[in-house]
């Protein structure tokens, strides 16, 4: 197993070295400037995801709830406690741009998938890049390479990271077998996920605003309370972005490549802009235009990165620069405990509740990419084998380690951007058409 995780590790840092930063950062700045700035439509977007549904799909609130569901996880919690511990405050910087300028992307893509989406017998809808690379560039070869990365991605990043971090979670704080959690997990994701769309979206928007109020609110709070430190705060994210000048009384300060890497990585693993599985969200909406249909996802970009992301990283940070020994003792991944720590009562409690929630949704979530997934290669009947086989990996990632599934995750991710940005250039003018139309 440490020969297999060193493999993999070894992948990851070739796939997420120079090449690929350069790929990711260039799509969403190409995309940006060629669709005149459309981040400036996203008050327009925000309204439009208030939405009412349709005749037999899912609504674009729902659709959107259902993204946020995969991509507001632990990401959001331990990833960035993880990039500042592994790449400075700076990764937090890289982290905000690739989500700022990452969602002209996200519009792209889920723009096309929008439009090439199809409609079953009982009025619903569904699609994705998939479908999108098949009938537009007509590669199926490279739609079933993206189907498969999806399935996997979907096992490893939606089974594997967000049910180690539940089970850890709830381990922590109480003494439960980690076996026993992933049961219960997994039979708890799988009975959702068996009742189909409609049923994981009415839970995703019960979900999704419970758990972000109370961890927002919980971030707001500890913002207050070290308001005179967030000004240094933010200043040691500026500087560690493009310095290798350690900050913060040395606790976190390391090269400026390090940090690129970690912030667009992480950036990548949170907001999960140009991977392709946002669009699959967005091809499961009815009721508004394609174009309008992209604005609304570009919002789900927003939330998770410039908001959800910038208020850990400031929560943390901001009470590093008051107190920053705690930190030197902590681990990577326990930066925001030591963090929430400081609330009046039950701080870490509070917090791991948050992770079981954030960390649940996201297995929902990507338990429907993973079905998109399996509907293109399989039909209906391998929608069904995946369900179980899903549930098995709920379990699974309960009980692997914690390094493993963080670099299988990486790995799958870069596996997924790949084939999707190569479809967004190649069909980058139809994306201004349909914009301007």
């Amino acid at each position: 197993m440490e020969r297999f995780n060193d493999a993999v590790r070894t992948v990851c840092d070739l796939l997420w070295n120079f090449p690929m930063l350069v790929l990711l950062a260039g799509t969403h700045l190409y995309f940006t400037i060629r669709l005149g700035f459309i981040q400036r439509k996203l008050p327009d977007g925000l309204r439009r995801s208030l939405s009412s549904a349709g005749s037999g799909g899912l609504s674009p609130y729902e659709a959107l709830s259902t993204a946020l569901a995969a991509t507001i996880g632990t990401g959001n919690i331990i990833g960035i406690s993880s990039a500042i511990a592994l790449g400075g405050p700076g990764a937090v910087f890289w982290c905000w741009i690739s989500g700022f300028f990452g969602m002209a992307t996200c519009y792209a893509e889920s723009v096309l998938s929008a439009a090439c989406r199809k409609k079953r017998a009982d009025g619903s809808f569904y699609g994705g890049p998939m479908y999108v690379m098949e009938q537009l560039l007509h590669n199926r070869l490279l739609a079933v390479l993206f189907s498969v990365f999806t399935v996997l991605a979907a096992l490893c990043v939606g089974s594997g990271v967000q049910a180690h971090s539940l089970t850890a979670a709830i381990s922590r704080r109480l003494p439960v077998s980690v076996h026993w959690i992933g049961i219960a997990a997994a039979l708890l994701a799988g009975s959702i996920l068996i009742g189909g769309a409609k049923k994981t979206a009415k839970v995703c928007t019960c979900l999704v605003p419970v758990m972000s109020v109370l961890y927002l609110g919980s971030c707001l709070f500890l913002l207050v309370k070290n308001a005179a430190w967030i000004p240094a705060a933010l200043q040691a994210i500026f500087v560690s972005a493009f310095s290798k000048k350690a900050v913060i009384g040395g606790v976190a300060g390391t090269a400026v490549k390090m940090a690129v890497r970690t912030g667009m990585a992480k950036g990548l693993f949170t907001n999960e802009a140009g991977m392709g599985s946002m669009p699959m969200t967005a091809a499961a909406a009815e009721g508004l235009s394609t174009r309008d249909q992209g604005l609304v996802s570009m919002t789900g970009v927003f939330w998770d990165t410039l908001v959800m992301c910038a208020v850990t990283a400031l929560a943390i940070l901001s009470d590093m620069v008051k107190n920053a020994a705690p930190y030197r003792a902590a681990a990577a991944d326990e930066y925001c405990f030591v963090a929430f720590s400081n609330l009046p009562v039950a701080g870490e409690d509070l917090l791991s509740l948050c992770l079981v929630l954030f960390a649940f949704a996201t297995i929902i979530g990507w338990g429907f990419y993973g079905e998109c997934a399996a509907r293109y290669l399989w039909g209906e009947r391998g929608v069904t084998a995946f369900q179980v086989i899903y549930m098995v990996f709920v379990y699974l990632g309960s009980v692997c380690s914690l390094e493993l599934v963080w670099n299988l995750s990486d790995l799958c991710n870069a596996c997924m951007a790949v084939p999707n940005l190569w479809c967004l250039w190649k069909l980058k003018e139809l994306i201004v058409e349909k914009t301007r139309n």
